[in-house]
């Protein structure tokens, strides 16, 4: 009958089938198209981190792991402390059919000790604890969450689109968010404008959202302009932003941010609402591919034909399933992850309770993004839109 393995003799066992390798390979490793897995729990790795590994807490590995990494034979090593829960979880990846897997012997304490590169994720407790949820997706993690705490994000509207996409932008720590309205709060916005309350009717919008924004995350910074987009400023306003959210209710408006987001090169995430039905879209300047707003609407339409909600109306709930869709959108273009709605236009009906799906490919005789396309100021657009009444 075998006897009992105590921790060292389970961890001297370990080492007969699991390979250690030293710091320095592991980084080799790494170089050549290998994952290195810090398996550290979060507050570990706060002071610091091998450079580009993956923060993935030893007791969410199993669970966590095929996200991160569906490829069982890509070469993983994994890094402690000390090297001995790096064993533990290598094992376990064996177990799962993970094939070409290593752990780092010494640990991080040896890594640091070589003088290997390390990256700080500069989060503090606060930080730390507030995104834990967050932090523990593999596809955010430390490095995505500086990616976040880095971005500046440009809202046009603090209203119905706006109120849930900043809100959700602001909690999921997005660093800089600036809010562009000229209006003040009413008591009819407050059905579907839910970062406004009724003791502010009559604030400015972009104070009372700001009012909110810092209650909820006091680690973001709010900008404002209480300013009306014009052909005068919707450049000056949207320069040095990472992405845009447009919020707006009239063709005018997004005319100009359309014209001005391909010529700063600032992806646009287009949303907008009719009494039960909204659509969503990626228009993304940087990428060869992408079609703009005005592949959708190459010219404006009249009021009477797009009616606002003041004119047409709308259910409430339904500018925050868009605005949410807005701020999922944005959140995977500043991490770099998952698959836009560049190319698709993603339609929702409210009364049925049903999401469809429109291809929307680039057009090359598009006024706004075509080969022949000609850009003759923001003050020709603003003047076309108004020949129609946008």
């Amino acid at each position: 009958m075998n006897e009992p393995l105590n921790r060292d003799g389970w961890l001297d066992a370990l080492r007969e089938t699991i390979p250690e390798i030293t710091p320095t390979l592991a980084l080799t490793t790494q170089a050549q198209g290998g994952l290195l897995i810090d398996v550290r729990e979060d507050a570990e790795r706060a002071s610091g981190m091998p450079a580009n590994a993956l923060g993935l807490s030893r007791g969410f590995l199993e669970l966590r792991i095929e996200q991160a990494e569906p490829d069982r034979d890509r070469a993983i090593a994994l890094i402690c402390g000390s090297g001995q829960r790096s064993l533990l979880a290598a094992e376990s990846l064996r177990r799962m059919g993970y094939r070409r897997v290593s752990s780092v012997a010494g640990g991080f304490g040896r890594w640091k000790s070589e003088g290997l590169p390390i990256s700080r994720s500069g989060l503090d407790a606060d930080a730390s604890e507030r995104y834990a949820r967050q932090l523990r997706l593999a596809q955010v993690g430390e490095a995505g969450q500086a990616k976040l705490q880095n971005a500046k994000v440009v809202l046009l509207g603090a209203g119905g689109l706006g109120s849930p996409a900043a809100l959700y932008l602001a909690a999921a720590g997005v660093g800089q968010l600036t809010l562009i309205d000229d209006d003040v709060v009413e008591r009819s916005n407050l059905h579907r404008q839910i970062i406004h309350a009724d003791a502010r009717v009559g604030m400015k919008k972009t104070e009372s959202a700001r009012m909110a924004l810092q209650a909820l995350n006091p680690r973001v910074r709010i900008v404002t302009h209480e300013e009306r987009l014009q052909a005068d400023n919707v450049e000056r306003l949207l320069a040095g932003h990472d992405v845009l959210i447009d919020g707006a209710d009239n063709f005018a408006a997004r005319y100009l941010l359309t014209a001005a987001s391909l010529r700063v090169k600032l992806p646009m995430v287009y949303g907008a609402v009719e009494r039960f039905s909204g659509q969503v879209s990626v228009f993304d300047p940087r990428r060869d591919n992408s079609p703009c707003y005005r592949c959708l609407f190459p010219e404006p339409l009249s009021v009477a034909d797009a009616p606002n909600c003041s004119e047409a109306g709308v259910l409430g709930v339904l500018p925050g399933m868009i605005g949410l869709l807005q701020a999922t959108e944005a959140l995977k273009l500043i991490l770099g992850i998952g698959d836009s709605l560049v190319g698709r236009l993603l339609c929702f009906d409210a009364l049925d309770m049903r999401f469809s799906e429109l291809q929307l490919a680039r057009d090359p005789r598009c006024p706004g993004c075509g080969a022949d396309a000609t850009f003759g100021g923001y003050e020709n657009i603003a003047r076309q839109c108004a020949a129609v009444g946008g």
